[in-house]
């Protein structure tokens, strides 16, 4: 397992916490919870229980697609910044993800997507920034990439040029 190497996990790991396609008609939460490590944030902060840890605090999160809306409480509840909502629209993918450096994208702007390797894989459009107090300083990010990049995209950096 590349993982425990490497620190990325690989794309079939990956492709594991997200649901069929079908299903990102609608926003859903995307946990990339790899190690069973004691937490569960994401789980008591959902409001319609759709994140079940289980009795052992340590086992990694399961999602149930059918609670959950895509809200994105999860989002900014996660400590490891571990979790991101994805939508599938005609010709792009939706994300919404956590962000906590400076400076803070501006709606409207062109960033570079980047993947879990840290590498430039296109350009991330910023829809909309999200910062409320019970955030506690972790924006919540909604971008538009290409859909090619479903299964690589994680984050923003700088902008495109």
């Amino acid at each position: 397992m590349m993982l425990k190497v490497t620190g990325v996990a690989e794309a079939n790991q990956i492709k594991t916490r997200f649901p069929p396609l079908d299903y990102l008609i609608k926003p859903k939460a995307i946990i990339e919870c790899y190690e069973d490590i004691p937490c569960n944030p994401c789980s008591t902060s959902c409001p319609f229980q759709a994140i079940h840890i289980g009795v052992d605090i340590n086992q990694q999160p399961k999602l149930n697609v059918e609670l959950c809306t895509g809200c994105g409480i999860c989002v900014h509840s996660c400590p490891g910044l571990a979790i991101m909502v994805a939508q599938s629209l005609e010709d792009k993918i939706r994300f919404k993800i956590p962000y906590e450096f400076l400076p803070i994208p501006k709606v409207g702007e062109v960033w570079n997507a980047i993947n879990r390797s840290g590498k430039l894989i296109g350009k991330a459009i910023i829809e909309k920034v999200i910062n409320t107090k019970k955030q506690d300083q972790t924006l919540i990010i909604q971008v538009l990439v290409d859909k090619d990049l479903l299964y690589d995209f994680v984050t923003i950096r700088g902008l495109y040029e």
